[in-house]
């Protein structure tokens, strides 16, 4: 299938690695230009030329906080300078898992602030710097990656759930104007950071890292963690022209929750 990508311009947040750097691969590979940002600038570098070696396409690394509206503001600017629009929009950027952790008794407000700030404001200051370009053109697509934890009652999935609320919300309003904005809820992903976990977990308790694996997947439909690349090459059909008739709707792709049923 075609998806009709070649020589659109995709900002890829959380780009340096895992499931953004995936991403960015997998829309390069099919004809995009990318920006990538994170908050490290020698990470980027390094995923930039990797990403260039691969695909051969024009990519720009900028160095941004997603907590700070100048840097957001600032990384939007380079990505129009540098590679004249914007198409897509890949809301990526936040601490895996997140911070604010355990009971109500555990749980810090800091954390809380911290996690929201990141993830739900930090991709509202994305959209809000980068749908005014989106608007002129008359087309765009931005897909943020949530997580399943937003369908489970844990407090690290507030900021998920969140996300869920605001997407819809902002299809709504920008639908008319050729813009569709999704979520895509990644389950346990093979990513970086999630394998350094992983084997950790594995050296602790004295076990393998399959087993690890085994234990962690038993319940979902698939039996396995999923690989980032199964997640980019989704939310490659949500950014393209294919997908326009999908719009508002949250997508999970983490293999499977079993025992519950979304209407």
């Amino acid at each position: 299938m075609d998806l009709e990508l070649n020589g659109k311009v995709a900002l890829v947040t959380g780009g340096s690695k895992g499931i953004g750097k995936a991403i960015a691969m997998e829309l390069a590979k099919e004809g995009v230009d990318i920006a990538i940002a994170a908050r490290s600038q020698g990470p980027l570098d390094e995923a930039a030329e990797e990403l260039r070696t691969a695909t051969g396409r024009r990519v720009v690394a900028v160095a941004a906080d997603m907590m700070k509206w100048d840097d957001v503001q600032n990384m939007v600017d380079t990505t129009v300078a540098q590679l004249g629009r914007i198409d897509i929009l890949i809301n990526n950027a936040a601490m895996v898992g997140g911070q604010v952790r355990g009971t109500l008794a555990e749980a810090t407000e800091k954390d809380m602030i911290e996690d929201l700030d990141t993830k739900v404001v930090g991709y509202f200051r994305c959209m809000k710097a980068v749908v005014p370009h989106m608007q002129r053109q008359g087309w765009g697509r931005i897909i943020s990656i949530g997580g399943v934890s937003a369908r489970q009652s844990t407090i690290y999935g507030l900021r998920n759930a969140a996300v869920v609320h605001m997407t819809k919300t902002f299809s709504d309003q920008l639908g008319g104007d050729g813009i569709t904005l999704n979520v895509v809820h990644p389950g346990l992903t093979l990513s970086e950071t999630v394998s350094t976990m992983l084997d950790k977990r594995a050296e602790n308790q004295g076990v393998s890292r399959a087993d690890i694996e085994n234990e962690s997947s038993q319940r979902v439909a698939i039996r396995r963690p999923i690989d980032p690349q199964e997640l980019a090459w989704v939310v490659a059909f949500l950014s393209s022209p294919k997908a326009h008739c999908v719009t508002g709707e949250v997508i999970a792709a983490g293999g499977g929750a079993m025992g519950a049923v979304f209407q």
